[in-house]
């Protein structure tokens, strides 16, 4: 499995997918679980693959959208302005490689520039500069060139261009998009394994849209898929790195896969918490029970969907997510697979009866 998550990984990360455009991503998805079950879509654009059995309806999902950005105007000299869709932080954006998908589908390598600090006054240089002073940089000569000759149109989605990077220690690695990208690979790795083995349940696997944006695709995802618990695969940030207390580390790269329990959009079910939790230990699984003061993932739509839903979000850490380059420890991610597996395994009709048994 470990040689599979790498290449999915790879595939999965190096895609073109920002939110509302995750065209590519879906494409994997179809392929990889091809044979595991019948595959549809909301109207959104949330794909599912029905991998049968009887019982409860058990949902794994993981969205397949990234940050990312949008053309929102072409300047007379063929620079673009753009908007970012989904959270960014814009120290991180200022020479950066980008690439913009064009209704043609073709790909048109940038950079992400601003007025060099040579021509800037001293005090501000030292201030943060905000998207709006920024543009991309495409090395057209004029608008009209842009649009014509580069296929460049407004709307059109722009993705971080950032390769997929073995670092110095083993299994870890460098890449743009695990979030959420390790949620979509664990997906389609623990769909593989369990449509080939029994399990006691309906197993819906599923990639949501647009949740970078509001967790919008796992509103339509939840009403169409009618799940009775879900289970959702999340790429969260790592707080292992200088500046952090080392006291207070929930998500420490190597410490395993995070099984969270709060963030501010989604309080988990605490049976289906405990759940979790216990099956992590009679597996031995390595894992990371997490508290969120911040953040927010598809839980916070799925578990107030229809009657309501049982959820609860398993995850792998991934240091300086939502940048260019973010890095994940690959066996936090095989404990991901190995714990989604297990837990699906147990959600039979008496247990999850049992998650929503109040009286």
């Amino acid at each position: 499995m470990r040689t599979k998550a790498v290449s999915l990984l790879k595939e999965l990360t190096e895609a073109h997918s920002v939110s509302g455009h995750e065209d590519e991503v879906r494409a994997i998805f179809v392929d990889e679980l091809e044979g595991c079950g019948e595959f549809s879509t909301d109207r959104n654009g949330s794909v599912f693959c029905d991998a049968g059995g009887e019982g409860p309806r058990v949902l794994v999902a993981g969205h397949m959208d990234e940050v990312g950005f949008l053309v929102q105007n072409i300047t007379p000299d063929g620079f673009i302005q753009f908007l970012a869709i989904g959270g960014w932080w814009e120290h991180n954006l200022l020479s950066q490689r980008v690439e913009i998908l064009t209704r043609g589908g073709d790909k048109v390598l940038g950079v992400v520039a601003s007025r060099p600090p040579h021509f800037l006054p001293e005090a501000q240089r030292r201030q943060v500069m905000s998207i709006d002073q920024m543009f991309i940089d495409v090395g057209a000569e004029s608008r009209r060139d842009v649009v014509e000759n580069f296929g460049i149109s407004l709307g059109d989605p722009i993705a971080p261009v950032s390769a997929f990077t073995a670092l110095g220690r083993e299994d870890v690695f460098m890449a743009k998009a695990f979030d959420n990208r390790v949620g979509m690979a664990g997906t389609i790795q623990a769909g593989q394994i369990l449509a080939q083995s029994k399990h006691p349940n309906r197993l819906l696997l599923c990639g949501t849209v647009q949740e970078e944006v509001g967790l919008r695709g796992a509103k339509t995802a939840a009403s169409y898929a009618q799940p009775d618990v879900a289970i959702i695969l999340e790429g969260p940030p790592a707080d292992d790195a200088p500046g952090f207390a080392r006291s207070e580390c929930q998500g420490r790269l190597g410490g395993g896969v995070q099984i969270r329990l709060y963030d501010p959009s989604a309080i988990t079910n605490p049976r289906l918490a405990r759940l979790a939790i216990e099956t992590a230990r009679a597996e031995g699984i390595p894992h990371q029970v997490t508290v969120r003061r911040s953040g927010g993932t598809d839980a916070g739509s799925f578990h107030v969907a229809n009657e309501g839903i049982p959820s609860i979000v398993l995850g792998v850490p991934a240091r300086y997510i939502h940048s260019h380059n973010a890095i994940i420890d690959l066996n936090d991610y095989l404990h991901l697979v190995s714990l989604t597996i297990a837990l699906v395994r147990r959600l039979d009709e008496e247990t999850v009866d049992g998650l929503v048994r109040y009286l």
